[in-house]
């Protein structure tokens, strides 16, 4: 994940024709790296100025799923990989709030990552768009609002990309042996991909150990790899690492 110090967005200006008293947006940032949760909060949090107000903070599924149903924003900003389940998580336990016709919660994914598999599995998940963090600050805070008024919003690059995986007729979208895993063995699955070892995975995953061990044999056995380092190959020809 990139430093939020070494951003390459640009000061946010007000929009053309008034600024925050025009318009207004609660926001809650989820992403496990309290660093660049500073860091997106310093750019686009100056409320008077872009209208976006940070309500809250989460580094993890638990964390993100409490303090959304506490504050119920117009928009989350969603991390993909989080300790206890990832994104995906976050949205399927909040999809009550998501499907809210009168107060509905949207999600804007906010990634590092380009990869398929975490591009379609956000969006199938209910998320509203996915932008990556290379993104300006000017054109997050218009993604945000964007995604308040309830557009679908992607990077130039993966517009194309979820178009194409979503409407091609001559390949499915999910990879039928990645679509066997669980959501958990999918996250149990990057991080052994990652060159995590196994006391590291209980830890970023607050599982144990012996969780850990099960969660990896379940994944050899569906695969039908014999090792770890297979496992590596395998995720890296899917681009899931």
């Amino acid at each position: 994940m990139s430093d939020p110090t070494e951003t390459n967005a640009e000061p946010v200006e007000p929009a053309a024709g008034g600024g925050a008293g025009e318009r207004h947006v609660r926001v809650v940032l989820v992403d496990d790296h309290r660093m660049f949760r500073t860091g997106v909060q310093a750019e686009i949090g100056q409320t008077e100025q872009t209208g976006v107000e940070v309500v809250g903070e989460a580094a993890d599924v638990d964390q993100a799923v409490t303090v959304i149903t506490a504050t119920r924003p117009e928009v989350v900003l969603l991390d993909v990989h989080l300790p206890g389940g990832g994104g995906v998580e976050v949205l399927r336990r909040c999809a009550a709030l998501t499907a809210d016709t009168e107060q509905p919660v949207r999600f804007l994914a906010l990634s590092v990552s380009d990869a398929a598999e975490d591009v379609i599995g956000v969006i199938r998940g209910g998320a509203r768009g996915y932008v990556t963090k290379t993104i300006t600050g000017t054109d997050l805070v218009n993604s945000i609002f964007r995604v308040q008024e309830g557009d679908a919003v992607f990077s130039p690059r993966l517009a194309g990309f979820v178009l194409d995986a979503f409407a091609s007729t001559d390949a499915p979208p999910v990879d039928e042996d990645l679509d066997r895993l669980t959501q958990r063995e999918r996250e149990v699955l990057r991080l052994i991909a990652r060159g995590y070892a196994y006391k590291e995975i209980a830890k970023q995953l607050f599982i144990s150990v012996k969780t850990v061990e099960s969660h990896v044999s379940a994944v050899l056995r569906k695969l039908q790899l014999s090792n770890r380092h297979e496992l590596t190959r395998w995720a890296t020809a899917r681009r899931l690492v």
